[in-house]
């Protein structure tokens, strides 16, 4: 059932300062790559862009390696009870985490059942945590995994290598003597930028269109910290990122 108020425990803690370690480790490699001069704008999207990387690196490919690794035996008949207690909204019923539609199987196997909530390492509690407020993250859901796939392989590459470009070109200056971004780094943060933001509404559109079945906002710690907060800050910081690569390139 839903929950009435957020428990904060050790793993609650140790999830939130993991989040902050890994920003401040994207803070340091700004003032450890950039030069001493460089613009405040650029400073920030090296900052984000390298904090982006480590959270699709760190975070999110821990996702997918309980996804696929982590899994626990089920019977038939334990599937297809735990998928209708599911339906009814009692998520993780009969000690199962079904987050798949019914008759439809991760990596085809009806005889197990995938994710961080059948793990016991630190990066599934971890997850576990979050998918208190977003319940697909518990198992393998195919939308969330599909999408992570992406993000991971290709959205975290793609953020070293803006990370890089930043370092590289540094900040430009125009014929008016202000300061823009690089040619090249303005397209590749286009790039990224456009997809995270395509990937932040498929991750949620399936939940608006179905009533929010899979998430919980019933407390202020799951609904404002973990849904809104976090998950807005891909689309605040992309946005923005879009508006300062238009700008570059209109001014170049």
């Amino acid at each position: 059932s839903p929950s009435t108020g957020p428990v904060i425990d050790q793993t609650t803690v140790l999830s939130l300062l993991s989040t902050l370690a890994i920003l401040l480790v994207a803070s340091l490699a700004s003032v450890r790559f950039l030069p001493a001069t460089s613009s405040a704008r650029t400073r920030v999207l090296f900052t984000w862009h390298a904090f982006d990387a480590l959270v699709h690196f760190l975070l999110e490919g821990s996702f997918l390696y309980n996804c696929f690794a982590v899994s626990v035996p089920i019977s038939r008949a334990d599937r297809l009870s735990a998928t209708l207690d599911a339906a009814s909204g009692a998520n993780g019923a009969a000690g199962y985490w079904i987050v798949s539609p019914p008759g439809v199987s991760f990596l085809g196997r009806d005889d197990r059942l995938y994710g961080p909530a059948y793990g016991a390492n630190p990066m599934a509690r971890l997850w576990q945590e979050y998918a208190k407020a977003d319940h697909r993250w518990g198992g393998a859901d195919l939308t969330v995994v599909s999408l992570e796939l992406l993000t991971v392989f290709i959205g975290g590459p793609l953020a070293v290598w803006v990370c890089c470009l930043l370092a590289r070109e540094g900040d430009v200056a125009t014929k008016g003597g202000r300061k823009r971004l690089g040619g090249r780094a303005s397209f590749w943060i286009s790039l990224l930028a456009t997809g995270e933001l395509y990937g932040g509404f498929m991750t949620f559109a399936p939940e608006w269109l179905s009533g929010n079945s899979m998430l919980d906002g019933s407390n202020w710690m799951y609904l404002w910290l973990y849904l809104v907060f976090f998950n807005m800050l891909w689309v605040v910081f992309p946005f923005w990122g879009l508006v300062e690569a238009y700008g570059s390139i209109a001014a170049a």
